[in-house]
Formats: C-alpha cells, sequence, structure tokens
C-alpha cells in the first residue's frame, strides 16, 4: 500500500524553499517585468480567436507533458493536480459542477500547445501561462508573491498605470479589470464562447480568479470591489481550499477516473468540441 505524508497547510505556496526556489523566482522575475497592459491587450487579440476544434478529454491528455514551473508545491504533470482537485472535492460531496471544475479549472495551461517562447506562452516559457496573475494597468500591490520584481514592469514609470486607481474607476467591478495573461482568463473566455457551456456562474468564478492571489488571498485591489465581487471573494476562497490542499505526490489514476466524470462533463458542456 502507498503511503502518503501530508503536508501541513503552512508549508504550501513556501516561496523561499529548497531546490525549487531559484526555478520559481525567476518565472516570476519575467511575469512581472514583462506582462504590461499593451502585452495583455495583445495575447487577448492573438489567443482568443476560438478557431481549434479540440475534444476536451484530448486537451487533458496533453497536459501530461506540461510541469507549472511557477508551483512550489508539486512538480508533477498538471493533469494530475487537475484529478487531484476535483476528487477532493468529489471526497467531500461537493456538488458535480464544482468537481467539473476541480477537474477543468487548469485546462487553459494546454495554450502551451499553439504558444510560443517569445509570449511566455510555451512549455520553456511559461510566464504568460501560468503563476499568480495581478490588475494591469493599476499599481502593482506588495501583495504580489516577490514584490520586488514590481518596479521591473515598464509601466511602473507611466503615470497612467502607477496609481491605485490607474485606468479604472472606483467601484468599476473584478470584471472590468485587466488581469495578467495566463491560463485564467484564457480557460474562462473559451468556456464563455462555448454555445453549450452549463457551469453555473460561480463555477465561472472559480475559473477565472483561482490564481488571482494578490487579491483574494493578499487583500488587494478593494478600491475597485462591487458586492457582487464579495460574493465572489466567498467562492473563490471555498474553491482554493481543494486547488491548494488537495496537491500530493500521490499520483490518481486517469483511466480509472474517467469514467466517473464523463457524464459530469457531457452534463455541462456538451458532446461536441470546443473552440480554443
Amino acid at each position: 500500500m502507498e503511503t502518503t505524508i501530508a503536508k501541513e497547510k503552512s508549508e504550501f505556496r513556501n516561496y523561499e524553499q529548497g531546490d525549487i526556489t531559484a526555478a520559481v523566482k525567476e518565472h516570476y522575475r519575467k511575469m512581472r517585468s514583462r506582462q504590461t497592459y499593451d502585452y495583455v491587450q495583445r495575447m487577448k487579440k492573438k489567443y482568443l480567436t476560438f478557431e481549434r476544434p479540440m475534444d476536451l478529454w484530448d486537451m487533458m491528455e496533453r497536459l501530461n507533458a506540461l510541469v507549472d514551473v511557477s508551483d512550489p508545491d508539486l512538480n508533477l504533470p498538471n493533469v494530475i493536480h487537475l484529478l487531484q482537485t476535483a476528487e477532493g472535492l468529489r471526497a467531500e460531496g461537493r456538488p458535480d459542477w464544482m468537481q467539473l471544475v476541480g477537474l477543468i479549472h487548469d485546462l487553459g495551461k494546454a495554450m502551451y500547445l499553439f504558444g510560443s517562447d517569445e509570449d511566455g506562452t510555451s512549455q520553456a516559457e511559461q510566464w504568460g501561462l501560468v503563476g499568480d496573475v495581478f490588475a494591469v494597468g493599476c499599481k502593482f500591490p506588495d501583495s504580489c508573491v516577490y514584490p520586488e520584481f514590481n518596479a521591473l514592469n515598464p509601466d511602473s514609470l507611466v503615470d497612467l498605470y502607477n496609481t491605485d486607481l490607474g485606468v479604472y474607476a472606483p467601484g468599476c467591478g473584478l470584471d472590468n479589470l485587466e488581469l495578467a495573461w495566463g491560463h485564467d482568463e484564457y480557460l474562462y473566455q473559451v468556456l464563455k464562447n462555448h454555445k453549450d457551456n452549463k457551469i453555473p456562474h460561480a463555477g465561472m468564478v472559480m475559473v477565472r480568479y483561482h490564481s488571482f492571489y494578490p487579491w483574494h488571498t493578499g487583500g488587494a485591489y478593494k478600491q475597485f470591489m462591487t458586492a457582487e465581487d464579495e460574493q465572489y471573494l466567498d467562492w473563490i476562497k471555498d474553491f482554493n481550499k481543494y486547488d491548494l490542499y488537495t496537491k500530493s505526490p500521490k499520483v490518481p489514476d486517469y483511466n480509472e477516473l474517467k469514467p466517473y466524470y464523463e457524464p459530469i462533463v457531457e452534463k455541462y458542456l456538451g458532446k461536441g468540441p470546443i473552440y480554443w
């Protein structure tokens, strides 16, 4: 029988531990110094074309080739983390749609299949693909991981972008912010465009904001929040218990679990391909 030693909660998201520190830190240096307001606009225009019909399960399997360089907690192919998250939700009897969100929440990382080193959306260069996201177009908060890299962003020298409000209005709502480009926003937009998508609003919020740690964990960006965003915060904190604390070296059996999740996928996303 395989024995897995569970980590204490305080041991997760430790960005100053062991051999991984240099690689993770370099990832965030690139991300913070290159993800500008203009870059985000270019990536949206380039990648949100919805012209690649692909099967969800095929995309899941292709994540076997991707290890998230920004993650200090798990050095395994990303599809394993998706199964761990979904199974954690299933074990506690959470709704089937939430189990589905757990299963697919990082599926936007499959953007690496048609990404590029230049954009930071490839297997080798992931600074436009993975990692904690932050708002662009306004001042970077100290709640960003490695806040010492904030000053490296060219937008920090632009007066328009270097205030607490930046290009936004007070209370404009999180949905009106431009966030750093990555797998969250990409998958959210893909699902939003998918005609057969029946995932509840709460699930779509979980997809879109689960990596927005400077907000949901760091307490930043309150100047933009609405009453609805307070509900968003509750949803994200609920979901992130499973996203974070189910990470483990124990590897779930993909082929064994797939028959359970197939009808749930069909219920909320239909039978046809999804356009990426």
